[in-house]
């Protein structure tokens, strides 16, 4: 941690140099070459993202959400309108450009524009975007967007039992900051939470990890990585856990 002493010893963090309080994000497209984030719209997005997550017909997409699984469209569609219309969380559709359907949603919230701090969230992939050059490029779109508006700190935040949504963050450059014990109640069940961010001054070296391994000559015929994600990530994470 880097510090300077004041008049009286006392260690005290840096100044805050040549940072301007950042603009709250508005609600726009942000366009890859896999995906593209739409602001989330009920009566767009909704059909096509429930046909999306009945893939998952077990709902283990659901265990570490808030909300879900639901049991039927016409619920999911009333949860949707209801995600639309707020502004902090501010959720997205994630649309494949292969077939121009939504096929999962994340959101910004607890966004501090004085504290230039922003966290993403809400992550839900359905089966048809899992795994695939889709569901790193829209994460590395809103960490871009962020860092490129002026925020100094990008968080995740998870269930400390889901270990994949733990592991995904760490493949995406964030570092591990430790766990917050008995944070809330979800679902009637205590939940511990894991703490994940990257930082500004992290962000140069995050976009080329980003850039590198979503560059086409990262993939081979079959569509096989050849440099894995985390790989080029790894040397920038100051903690893991």
């Amino acid at each position: 941690m880097e510090y300077e002493l004041n008049k009286l010893n006392q260690p005290i963090g840096l100044i805050v140099k040549d940072w301007n309080t950042p603009a709250f994000p508005s609600p726009e497209v942000m366009q890859g070459q896999f995906c593209r984030l739409e602001p989330l719209s009920a009566d767009r997005h909704a059909q096509s993202l429930y046909k999306a997550n009945v893939v998952d017909a077990e709902g283990k997409n659901w265990t570490y959400l808030p909300n879900g699984p639901f049991p039927d469209f016409d619920n999911y569609r009333s949860w949707l309108e209801q995600c639309g219309k707020g502004r902090d969380p501010q959720f997205y559709a994630i649309i494949d450009l292969t077939n121009g359907n939504a096929v999962g949603v994340a959101s910004y919230l607890r966004i501090d524009p004085t504290n230039g701090s922003i966290e993403v969230g809400w992550i839900n992939y359905s089966p048809l975007l899992q795994r695939k050059p889709a569901a790193t490029e829209a994460m590395y779109l809103m960490m871009e967007r962020a860092f490129d508006l002026g925020y100094r700190r990008y968080e995740w935040k998870c269930n400390a039992l889901n270990a994949p949504s733990r592991a995904a963050a760490q493949r995406l450059g964030l570092s591990y900051e430790g766990i917050f014990r008995q944070a809330v109640v979800v679902k009637g069940r205590n939940r511990d939470t894991a703490w994940y961010a990257a930082i500004d001054q992290e962000w140069p070296d995050l976009k080329a990890a980003f850039t590198k391994w979503l560059s086409p000559s990262n993939f081979d015929a079959q569509g096989m990585q050849r440099v894995s994600l985390s790989a080029l990530t790894a040397p920038i994470l100051k903690q893991r856990g």
